[in-house]
């Protein structure tokens, strides 16, 4: 990983600053929650001691072993609804209609009041709607000859009675009410039956509520079985419908009175039953603070705690409140419990407190209040950190990036510069930020060090040749003079041998010091040699041919589909450039080996490569392999002093061109570049 992308991984340990400030916040809106359920806690028991002078206004629970659930609940319509059989005319949500269990499916119903009169819907499931023969209505609804439904109201310990609603067709009905004297229709009530072709039918009906008792039960009649289906069909059987429940309008009042702005108090009877609520808690839009982005509210909301769903905190459609902490309140403990949006963050707290008239539970208080006091700090304050920190991330993150390459930049030059100086002969000792004050100015001084060390020893080598073959050139013609005269001596057996041996080694200096002296006048003769024009294939064919006699146990093969190439140079050194590769060639090869003269053009100039079958290069030995006294040879016992692919370098370099080395399948190859004459 180079150095930018490992410099932009560390500005990301800048996002640290947001998430911290997120925890933050959070930990600030938790504490804040806490605080508010504490003061809403203490005020709804505050409200709640005062709602003892109004225990006449709460109904005590019937006697009549009665369950949560069993009683009916009318809710306060807005709008006059229209008699017709349908239910979207009703200011209600159709999660306010109540189920019941039927024979053929679910049975739906709602009741409402309006101003002074009682209005009842009912859906009925009925997979097959009887209607009821003409005239047979007026009979006792006993006989449950055709579908109806039944309201049953009374005032106990007084009698019952049943509106009774049943259709010889759709449309208007005739209601009946049966009282203990008899069964006869009534006229100041309603109704309406709309039949729902494929699932049954709904009525509608709107009845006076001075004609009303106190308690009410519901009972559908479906003759497909002559079973009847009721909200508790044990109490219906026995005539005595549970208390009807609906909103007091003192406890409205109450409520109304002392419930603040961005509260909403809410007061039910011992069954859940909602008998008044007052208040929102959303304050008015101009008061609300709010984060106007939403990817800031996400990044929220994906930090904060869960919570329950808000609308659990809303009152319940069905007008019995059911959630836990109200529960526990009708149990006598006081609780408190929060909400939150997972749309909007919106978070609402909630505390439920018993409402008590001396030792007995007549109901519960729950007052809510939304958090929007906190939820504006929180988003001005989230808001502002994510603007900042964004914004610094960015910064940071930028200028990380561009302080990255720019140093790599000033790292990848020396690194260049270093290379470059190592690939040209004479090594240039000056690299890029060498007066720089910094690592990278002490890795580049450090660098220029290295190499004129390397510098002047590679000229210490390139020189040592010549130096050595003229020191050591006078002693030993000293040393082969005295042998030559030792030679005319009377010498004993022994004294001939070690004479005989001596002047071989003579021998084999000199030719060790006419080959370190070739190098200096292959120099001397590319500076004075004149150049001749020549005919390059030709020189190889006839070379090539010469090759075939001096080495019989190897194989030679001239490829070239160049019939004439005019050349301009010295033939002479070209010849012994080529001899300097064969003998490498044949060397590192074995016998009945073939080693291949190529010719050709590539971009412009002649290519002459020399490939022979062999072990592969060393990777390290290879920028070095043409320097002065480099050998690769392990076992040559001394004989190579590593200057003949010098000097096939200083000639190809003589004659305008260069020369490289390279491992191919099976062998090595080395390959000469000179230039194309015009």
């Amino acid at each position: 990983m180079n150095l930018r992308r490992q410099l932009l991984l560390v500005s990301l340990l800048t996002l640290v600053l947001p998430w911290a400030g997120c925890q933050f916040i959070r930990e600030t809106e938790s504490a804040l929650r806490a605080g508010q359920q504490q003061m809403l806690a203490g005020t709804a028991r505050a409200i709640a001691d005062s709602l003892a002078q109004h225990e006449d206004d709460f109904p005590l629970r019937a006697d009549n072993d009665f369950a949560l659930g069993d009683q009916l609940y009318g809710h306060r319509l807005e709008v006059l609804p229209s008699i017709d059989g349908y239910f979207d005319d009703w200011n209600l949500s159709r999660e306010a209609l109540r189920t019941l269990r039927g024979t053929d499916g679910p049975i739906r119903f709602a009741i409402g009041l309006h101003r002074q009169a009682l209005y009842l819907y009912v859906e009925v499931t009925d997979d097959n709607v009887v209607y009821a023969a003409p005239g047979t209505i007026a009979i006792d609804e006993r006989s449950q000859s055709a579908d109806s439904v039944t309201l049953v109201s009374a005032n106990p310990p007084y009698l019952n009675e049943a509106f009774v609603f049943g259709a010889e067709a759709p449309g208007p009905i005739i209601s009946y009410l049966r009282t203990a004297f008899g069964f006869a229709p009534e006229a100041t009530i309603a109704a309406h039956w709309q039949d729902v072709p494929g699932r049954g039918y709904q009525v509608e009906a709107r009845i006076p509520t001075g004609k009303l008792g106190t308690h009410l039960g519901l009972v559908v009649n479906n003759t497909n079985d002559e079973r009847t289906t009721a909200v508790r069909s044990s109490s219906f059987s026995a005539r005595s419908p549970g208390a009807f429940v609906t909103a007091s309008d003192a406890l409205t009042a109450f409520a109304t009175e002392h419930v603040q702005p961005g509260m909403r108090l809410t007061l039910t009877d011992t069954s859940g039953w909602r008998l008044a609520s007052a208040g929102d808690v959303r304050l008015p839009a101009r008061e609300r603070g709010g984060i106007g982005m939403t990817l800031v509210r996400l990044a929220y909301l994906s930090l904060v705690e869960p919570g329950q769903e808000a609308v659990l905190a809303n009152p319940d459609p069905s007008g019995q409140e059911r959630q836990p902490f109200i529960a526990e309140a009708l149990q006598g403990a006081a609780s408190v419990d929060w909400f939150r949006s997972a749309d909007s963050g919106d978070a609402i707290v909630a505390a439920a407190e018993p409402v008590m008239a001396g030792d007995n539970i007549i109901g519960a208080l729950v007052l809510q209040q939304g958090t929007d006091a906190i939820l504006s700090l929180r988003n001005q304050g989230l808001a502002r950190l994510v603007y900042v920190t964004v914004i610094a991330t960015l910064v940071a993150a930028i200028a990380l990036l561009g302080y990255a390459t720019w140093l790599s930049r000033r790292i990848r030059r020396l690194s260049i510069a270093a290379e470059d100086a190592l690939e040209n002969d004479a090594l240039r000792t000056t690299l890029p930020s060498a007066l720089d004050r910094d690592e990278v100015g002490d890795l580049s001084r450090s660098f220029s060090f290295v190499l004129r060390q390397l510098g002047d020893y590679n000229e210490y080598l390139r020189s040592l040749a010549s130096k050595l073959s003229h020191e050591l050139r006078t002693p030993l013609a000293i040393v082969t003079s005295s042998l030559e005269n030792l030679e005319h001596e009377p010498l004993n057996a022994a004294s001939a041998d070690y004479a005989a041996r001596a002047r071989d080694g003579a021998d084999r200096l000199r030719r060790i010091l006419t080959a370190m002296s070739e190098a200096s006048r292959v120099e001397e003769l590319m500076q004075h040699a004149e150049p001749d024009n020549f005919d390059l294939v030709a020189m190889l064919r006839s070379t090539v041919a010469a090759y075939r006699d001096v080495y019989p146990a190897r194989q030679f093969d001239l490829a070239t589909e160049l019939e004439s190439v005019a050349m301009r140079g010295s033939p002479e050194l070209l010849i012994q450039m080529l001899d300097k590769l064969v003998d490498n060639a044949t060397d590192f090869s074995a016998a009945g080996d073939t080693i291949k003269i190529e010719l050709g053009r590539e971009t412009g100039r002649l290519r002459i490569a020399v490939s022979n079958p062999g072990p592969p290069l060393p990777e390290r030995m290879r920028s070095q392999l043409f320097d002065s006294l480099v050998s690769v040879r392990s076992n040559d016992g001394g004989r190579h002093l590593g200057l003949g692919l010098y000097i096939a370098r200083l000639i190809a370099e003589g004659h305008g061109g260069s020369i490289s080395a390279d491992n191919i399948d099976g062998g090595v190859r080395f390959t000469v570049l000179l230039p194309q004459p015009d």
